[in-house]
């Protein structure tokens, strides 16, 4: 009786224990139920239907925070970027330039006025704003699967179209077309990208941006961590391919980046 009930007295307090591991999943699922939530979708918040018909961006004493009760990063900032125009953003390091891209997508708290060809941004819908704009980060993400489902992932380019922006890119520049092991839109994508190098990946994401024909395309020091031959090829893409509407605003690493840039914008 007494080893029958000492194994008894095991199985409740490993009964007990997997009960309190499966209640710290509930926690969690009511922590992401009673987290704060992005504005909801409005049917006045959708755009007119030619909108956006062009890069124009107005911002008129833009001020931001990354939560409500925070310090402010950025303090009435104010530029207007024509549509068409490459911009160059600089600073040091902590000057508010990935804030000022995190402003103008409304991922956080805003003051001030943000005009984007002619309608405010605040009483846009967040899907149609950010839709709409398209931003090439430091480290693209890709997700795993084919080229052509990461370009296209829900079936609206033919893939004349797809191989047109990846020429575009400069990927053909990087590659013989007649090698064997050549990227094509069948080359499959693995789990966590182990098989592309960086400048491989920016040069997807900025074929996706060609795709995508937006009118405001970001680029958060995209190219800072890609050789210099890798750059120059993504810098002619860049020249050559965008449309005049298009504006770019590029926040800068190096100086070539941003060495034919119509406007230069500075953080202290």
């Amino acid at each position: 009786m007494a080893v029958t009930f000492t194994s008894m007295l095991l199985w409740v307090v490993r009964l007990l224990n997997d009960f309190e591991v499966q209640g710290n999943i509930l926690e969690r699922i009511q922590g992401y139920i009673s987290i704060e939530h992005e504005k909801a979708l409005t049917e006045t918040g959708k755009p007119p239907a030619y909108w956006p018909a062009s890069g124009d961006l107005q911002v008129e004493n833009l001020s931001a925070r990354y939560s409500e009760d925070g310090p402010k990063v950025l303090h009435d900032i104010s530029f207007h970027i024509k549509s068409g125009q490459r911009v160059g953003i600089v600073g040091r390091t902590g000057s508010g330039k990935s804030s000022l891209t995190l402003s103008l997508l409304r991922c956080i708290p805003t003051e001030g006025s943000i005009m984007y060809d002619g309608v405010q941004t605040e009483d846009l819908n967040l899907d149609a704003l950010r839709s709409s704009i398209t931003i090439i980060p430091q480290v693209p993400e890709l997700l795993s699967g084919t080229l052509r489902a990461n370009l296209n992932p829900f079936g609206q380019y033919d893939d004349a179209e797809l191989n047109y922006a990846l020429r575009a890119a400069g990927l053909f520049a990087l590659q013989d077309e007649l090698d064997e092991g050549r990227i094509t839109l069948d080359s499959k994508i693995s789990t966590g990208r182990s098989n592309l190098s960086v400048g491989q990946r920016q040069i997807f994401a900025l074929a996706r941006a060609i795709v995508r024909k937006s009118k405001i395309l970001i680029l958060d020091e995209a190219t800072s961590a890609i050789d210099y031959k890798t750059d120059s090829i993504i810098q002619n893409s860049l020249r050559q391919e965008l449309q005049d509407d298009v504006s770019l605003i590029t926040v800068a690493h190096r100086l070539q980046t941003i060495m034919d840039a119509d406007k230069i914008v500075s953080g202290a």
